[in-house]
């Protein structure tokens, strides 16, 4: 094998890995907070991985351009993705896992309404 196959192969599996310990995570966690932290994480550096393996693979620059678009597009995604689903989630009292000791937003987020109009209790 040469080097540059060694270098995709090393990169194609390291991307794996974090996929599978991201889907290991997901299985694992307890909450939905830790769950999301577990697949934004894991998961965008696996994507992140896997994408620059191939374009190590394919180095025709159409490949490695579109490689590295994608790379960037879960760069400014994912993190924003995963925001709003644990604020989303927050805000419709998803509990906490119970041996969460800090609520760093506690206070801080309106309560959420009804599509009525209502202040939920």
């Amino acid at each position: 094998m040469t080097t540059t196959e060694w270098i995709a192969a090393a990169l194609l599996l390291l991307g794996s890995l974090l996929m599978l310990l991201s889907a290991i995570g997901l299985l694992r966690m307890p909450d939905l907070y830790n769950r999301l932290s577990a697949a934004s994480k894991a998961t965008s550096l696996g994507a992140i991985f896997l994408l620059a393996g191939f374009a190590v693979v394919q180095p025709d620059p159409s490949v490695v351009g579109r490689a590295i678009a994608t790379i960037l597009f879960v760069l400014v995604t994912v993190p924003v993705a995963s925001h709003a689903i644990a604020r989303a989630g927050y805000r419709d009292r998803v509990p906490l896992w119970k041996h969460s000791t800090v609520d760093e937003w506690e206070g801080t987020l309106d309560a959420p309404t009804r599509p009525d109009g209502d202040k939920r209790e």
